[in-house]
Formats: structure tokens, C-alpha cells, sequence
């Protein structure tokens, strides 16, 4: 590992917030990010070290106000028990750094993407998440936004037409919802596991205000094209089982599934690609694609095509 990888101006202002006598020991780049560049780094000092993380947004329309959305998350959770990083400097700017960047302290444990387990560790996922959603902080935080539309979904190659002309139909009637605290992307690529417990939750950059079937749908699209379809079923009931509460009808919560699903429709391309990177070198974009298909069939099947 070498302090080369990180930029000369980034290295300068990650110095200033060390403690005397510390130093950038080594540099250990981070997979699994689709927006931003992540890397540990190691921080060496007489008493044994301690390591850092570095995030750097290159070429992003909405860096400063993902980084400072962020940084925000990051102090309200300090008087949470929610597992997540500790802020220590952020340049939202990039006026110290070459790029925005924030730099916050390392959690133990590492993302786990492989089929083995997974029974174990959807319960977790799913308690997780209802700590999350009944966060109530003292200051309102913003309302979801989301730019995908029904017209916006992506029928995935040799997908049934049919059955996304039905899922782009329910989109067309929004529910009301009542509104909670959301991650926006708590995914397992966000979750941290250590010896089979969850030791972190990472990416606060979307936190908002919204329906907790949102951030239930997201968890469960992912695992879905992670691990197969019954998996996204199996995560939503989990959730229930925890103590989560989602929409009263079956028309709302299956809105709010196929919402998530259309809407990462449009980047089955880019979905797998730090999935691939972190080893799952199986998940082919026709892989996730037929995947992504089957949940859907799935989703109508379930929920009766979305009648209460």
C-alpha cells in the first residue's frame, strides 16, 4: 500500500486532521461504490494505528450537496445506536481537495455478497432497517425525490412485454404514504459483516423523509438480483417480522416494489459492475436482467396484479 493513490492536495488535507505524530501509512482502494472512489486509509503512529476511510466524488453533478447531505447523517447518528461511520472533515467543494471529498472513521466487518449465509443474514439486514426507520431526528430532513417515472423503466432484453405494461400501469397511481426516516440505499452493498454479525451501515448520502416501503423495496430489488427473485419476498416479510410496519393494502406495497424495480431498470448495466468487482463474477447483466424480469412476474403473481 502506498499514499501515492491518493491526490497530493487530498493527502495535504487528510494530514490536518491527524493527531501529532500520526501519518498516512498506506493507501487500500475500496470496491463496490458506483458514484465515488473509496479508499482505507492506514494511519501509522507510535501507539499502533488506526484506519481512516477516504470518499472522493470525481465527475458528479451533485457532490457538494450528496457530501454535505452526508456529512449531516453522519452527526445526527452519533447519539443513535445505528452502527455508522464518525465524521471527521469534509470538503463538499473540493476547495482543499482536488475533488469533493469526506473523510470519516473505518468500521469493523466488510460487505458480503455471496449466497452463503444469506438465511442468516436477512434477519439482520432486516432489524437493521427498522432501526433505521423509526429514527426520529429533532430537525426535518428533506422529502424523496426520485427522477425515474413509469415511462422511464427499461424492459430488460427478451423480457415479457406484457408484464411490464403491467408494472408501468400500477406505477401510474401513486399511493399516499406516511413519512419516516429513510437510508435511500441500504442494500447489502451498504451493510458491514463481521464474523456473522452486522457491524455497520455505510452511504448515508440519500437520507430523506418517505414510505418505508421505499427503503424496503430497494433491499429487496437488490437481493432480488443478487440471489433470485423469492429472496426480495423474503426480505419484505422479514422486515414485517422485526417490527417494520409497510403500507396497509396489497396495491400500495406492490406500487412501492415495482417503483424501485422500474426505476433500477434503467441501470442493469451498471448494477453488477462492483458486484463483479467484490468477486460475484456470476452476475452477468444478463444474469441480473433475467433476474430482474423474474421479480417482476413475481411481484404481479404475489400481490394479485396489485388488488387490496
Amino acid at each position: 500500500m502506498t499514499s501515492r493513490a491518493v491526490r497530493p492536495r487530498t493527502l495535504q488535507w487528510v494530514r490536518e486532521f491527524l493527531s501529532d505524530g500520526e501519518w498516512v501509512a498506506g493507501v487500500e482502494v475500496l470496491h463496490g461504490g458506483l458514484t465515488a472512489e473509496m479508499r482505507r486509509l492506514v494511519i501509522g503512529s507510535p501507539e499502533g494505528g488506526r484506519s481512516l476511510v477516504l470518499r472522493t466524488v470525481v465527475g458528479v453533478e451533485h457532490a457538494e450537496e450528496w457530501l454535505t447531505a452526508e456529512a449531516g447523517t453522519m452527526r445526527l447518528l452519533t447519539s443513535t445506536g445505528v452502527p455508522a461511520p464518525e465524521l471527521v472533515a469534509f470538503d463538499a467543494t473540493g476547495k482543499y481537495c482536488e475533488y469533493p471529498s469526506l473523510l470519516m472513521t473505518h468500521l469493523p466487518g466488510r460487505t458480503v455478497l455471496g449466497d452463503e449465509g444469506l438465511a442468516e443474514r436477512v434477519p439482520l439486514l432486516a432489524r437493521q432497517l427498522v432501526e433505521i426507520n423509526a429514527l426520529r431526528p429533532a430537525e426535518p430532513i428533506r422529502d424523496f425525490v426520485t427522477e425515474s417515472t413509469a415511462d422511464s423503466a427499461v424492459v430488460p432484453p427478451g423480457a415479457d412485454p406484457s408484464v411490464w405494461a403491467a408494472a408501468i400501469e400500477v406505477l401510474r397511481k401513486p399511493p399516499a404514504y406516511e413519512g419516516r426516516f429513510l437510508h435511500r440505499d441500504f442494500q447489502p452493498g451498504n451493510v458491514l459483516f463481521d464474523d456473522g454479525r452486522l457491524t455497520g451501515v455505510v452511504d448515508w448520502a440519500g437520507t430523506c423523509w418517505g414510505p418505508t416501503d421505499l427503503d424496503v423495496a430497494h433491499c429487496s430489488t437488490n437481493l432480488a438480483l443478487l440471489h433470485g427473485p423469492e429472496w426480495g419476498l423474503r426480505f419484505a416479510d422479514a422486515y414485517q417480522e422485526a417490527g417494520g410496519v409497510l403500507a396497509a393494502t396489497a396495491a400500495e406495497q406492490l406500487y412501492w416494489r415495482l417503483r424501485d424495480a422500474c426505476a433500477l431498470s434503467e441501470e442493469l448495466e451498471a448494477i453488477p459492475q462492483p458486484w463483479r468487482e467484490a468477486g460475484r463474477s456470476d452476475l452477468t447483466t444478463a444474469v441480473v436482467q433475467r433476474r430482474m424480469h423474474a421479480y417482476v412476474t413475481l411481484l404481479l403473481e404475489t400481490f394479485g396484479g396489485g388488488r387490496a
